[in-house]
């Protein structure tokens, strides 16, 4: 099932639209690996064998969310990345943030 939201992409967003409902998150995040929902946000721990694969995997997620136009909120450390996405502009989760999440996973998955 996640291969039907890597699929697809991200609308734009500059607010006006109401955030995702519980249910709808719910649904969206039941096709995803890993993904969590707290705080308003989904996120996800990336681990890795090294600081270079690391930093390869940072640099290849800027490219995705640069090619949506959705920017996720990234913590580094050595040997992993949390990635976390939420709609700022709507104050909530979108479908934009599983789409994101669904094209990470498909990237780390290469």
């Amino acid at each position: 099932m996640t291969e039907d939201l890597a699929h697809k992409k991200c609308k734009p967003c500059e607010g006006g639209v109401a955030p995702l409902k519980p249910d709808e998150i719910r649904r969206l995040l039941g096709q995803l690996d890993g993904w969590e929902y707290a705080g308003g946000v989904i996120g996800k721990t990336y681990s890795f064998k090294n600081y270079y694969q690391t930093m390869a995997f940072v640099n290849a997620t800027a490219w995705v969310s640069h090619r949506e136009d959705h920017h996720p909120d990234l913590t580094v450390g050595y040997n992993k990345c949390r990635v976390e996405y939420s709609t700022h502009a709507i104050g909530g989760l979108s479908e934009n943030d599983f789409i994101c999440a669904a094209k990470i996973d498909a990237l780390f998955n290469l």
